[in-house]
């Protein structure tokens, strides 16, 4: 039976809906291709049309229960975030100017105060970021569980949100004493690791088509855990057909001394040596594959999640992205998490990872369309939804998503290559406009829904008054919290209705106290103030 805590699954929607007039899509398929003058439509969940407006069969333009106008739009496929660390949002603008593992040791105390609480708020908060950034499918990458944390609070904020999501049991098992990176106060016991994997497998995971839940197995890292871990995980995860495994590999020097001394051997050797070297595995960053092993990812089907923004501000490097690509090896997008990267939008990495191909002298190290192929289909490939997702066609799943260009000061002048538009003329070209997910519409002309109403927002920042208490030592947090809880109070009717805005105020006020709490005693060298 699944957790309650992990909130309940909305159903597929039963009608239909057409997107008709898009001015520009860009479907992402081989056959179809950009298509001006454009219309979607969409059955349930599943895109059933897609052509040009004149070719709408009349039946299709008649029948629809939804329509939606997408004049002056590009519309999408859904963008696929393949790395995050969604318990990260909370502590942004942290341990400026370090190197990872500097950063880590900084930071893992401070994740180490966070409740079932705070790491829903922060879950709520990196999704809806990447919900308004046209981010339809994500996987996270949880691998800290102090305080009765478990994965269910992640999976309760995707189903709050809608977004679909692939979560993934990570752990950490070698603390400092064991030789790893780590306290010793934040890491678990193996056998307990194993067993909580296993229970959310039984409990979450959904390998039907068009699941809008899928697991994966992630012990944090080579330095995090230890071998025999990493192989009963990855033997656990291929007993139960498509869950997947992902860590973090080849991120920076440090990772390649610290491999080779603990080792003798590079990263090659050592996922082959865990058995982490075949189709169900992507791994984040790997900024430092050789030629070699490069090839060994391509000949195996072993994917990239590319992190462009978490790499340059850490100092990492960049990441090989054109040579991975022309030795064959699938790439998709990742933000990884808000400590690192300090936002949380897929296309501002897209156009990062543009940006950073072309920095050493190539006009042509990475083009537009490929860089949204990764946010999309390299994403969905490696989540193992190649032939669902990533694409809009006939078939696939129906993920989809609408910028407005039309009337924006940032896409003036744009009307030799709108796509092209939404990577090189801004940073950011959200919030998206419209988001459609699993047939459902989570994105209202720029305005993000949640499923289940404000209920949420009462119990989150009621708890997270409670958390500025014990740290206060006061009960100035608790007054404010009621006072913030009588504000939501009055959304009782609507809950659980689709139209319901999300509840930004909420949202934030809980993110605040949640925020104050967790750094509350930390040293201003770890802010990073100067």
């Amino acid at each position: 039976m699944a957790s309650p805590r992990a909130g309940v699954p909305r159903p597929p929607p039963t009608g239909t809906l057409l997107i008709r007039d898009i001015s520009h899509l860009a479907t992402q398929n081989d056959e179809l291709g950009e298509i001006s003058d454009a219309a979607i439509f969409i059955r349930g969940n599943v895109i059933e049309w897609v052509g040009k407006m004149a070719d709408l069969p009349p039946e299709l333009s008649t029948s629809a229960d939804r329509v939606i106008d997408g004049k002056g739009h590009v519309f999408l496929p859904g963008l696929v975030n393949t790395h995050a660390h969604m318990f990260q949002a909370l502590n942004r603008c942290m341990a400026q100017d370090q190197l990872l593992y500097g950063w880590l040791k900084t930071l893992y105390p401070v994740w180490a105060q966070h409740t079932a609480s705070s790491v829903f708020v922060s879950t709520v908060v990196s999704m809806s970021e990447l919900l308004l950034s046209g981010c339809t499918t994500s996987s996270d990458h949880l691998y800290m569980y102090p305080h009765d944390v478990k994965l269910d609070d992640t999976i309760r904020a995707a189903r709050a949100l809608g977004l679909r999501f692939h979560p993934v049991r990570g752990g950490m098992s070698a603390g400092v004493s064991r030789g790893g990176i780590a306290p010793d106060s934040v890491v678990e016991d193996e056998g307990a690791i194993l067993e909580d994997m296993e229970r959310c497998i039984t409990e979450f995971h959904d390998n039907s088509r068009l699941s809008m839940l899928r697991l994966a197995l992630g012990p944090a890292s080579q330095k995090t855990v230890t071998n025999e871990l990493m192989i009963s995980a990855a033997r656990l995860a291929r007993r139960h057909p498509g869950v997947r495994l992902h860590t973090h590999l080849a991120e920076n020097q440090e990772d390649i001394e610290y491999t080779e001394r603990l080792y003798g051997y590079r990263f090659g050797s050592y996922i082959s040596a865990v058995e982490w070297d075949k189709c169900d595995c992507w791994f984040a960053h790997c900024v430092k594959l050789n030629e070699s092993e490069r090839a060994l990812f391509s000949e195996r089907g072993i994917g990239v999640a590319h992190c462009p923004s978490s790499n340059t501000r850490l100092a990492s490097g960049i990441a090989p992205v054109r040579a991975m690509l022309d030795q064959g090896v699938n790439v998709g997008l990742g933000v990884d998490g808000a400590c690192s990267s300090d936002a949380q939008s897929l296309l501002a990495e897209a156009r990062l990872a543009l940006l950073l191909q072309r920095a050493g002298g190539d006009p042509k190290g990475l083009g537009v369309r490929e860089a949204l192929r990764m946010a999309t289909r390299g994403g969905a490939t490696n989540l193992g939804r190649q032939g669902e997702l990533g694409q809009i066609a006939p078939g696939f799943g129906a993920d989809v998503v609408g910028f407005k260009f039309q009337g924006k000061l940032a896409f003036a002048g744009t009307v030799a290559d709108p796509v092209a538009a939404l990577l090189l003329c801004a940073p950011d070209s959200g919030p998206v406009h419209w988001s459609i997910i699993d047939g459902h519409v989570v994105v209202r002309e720029g305005v993000l829904l949640a499923a289940d109403g404000n209920r949420w927002a009462r119990e989150t920042v009621a708890a997270a008054a409670a958390a500025e208490v014990v740290v206060e030592g006061g009960e100035g947090g608790a007054a404010a919290a009621a006072a913030e809880v009588e504000k939501v109070e009055g959304g009782g009717e609507a809950e659980g209705r689709e139209e319901v805005p999300l509840d930004l105020a909420a949202l934030l006020a809980a993110a605040e106290r949640h925020s104050r709490a967790l750094v509350a005693g930390v040293s201003e060298a770890a802010l990073g103030r100067r």
